[in-house]
């Protein structure tokens, strides 16, 4: 048996999106992305950005993870130091 743990790793604060991923990246994959981002899977990150999100989830630093849309387009989502919000946002966004 395979247990998994389905519970959030930290809070997501205030969730907030740019226009621009608003018109890029569908409902579906955010609603999933936000998932997987809270739970400490951080998408398609190296293993040293991996190490660091796991770091900064014990720490209270921010956390980033990346993820690619049904569509192709890549997308970020951080969260803040302070847990007070988390922006669902385009690379070039940044």
């Amino acid at each position: 048996m395979i247990a998994f743990d389905l519970a959030p790793k930290f809070s997501l604060g205030q969730i907030v999106i740019t226009p621009n991923a608003m018109q890029h990246v569908g409902h579906d994959d955010i609603i999933g992305a936000l998932r997987r981002h809270c739970r400490g899977d951080w998408g398609e990150m190296d293993a040293h950005d991996q190490n660091e999100n796991e770091l900064s989830v014990k720490a209270g630093f921010r956390i980033l993870s990346a993820y690619r849309a049904s569509n192709g387009t890549k997308f970020w989502i951080i969260t803040e130091a302070d847990r007070s919000a988390t922006t669902i946002l385009l690379p070039e966004d940044y």
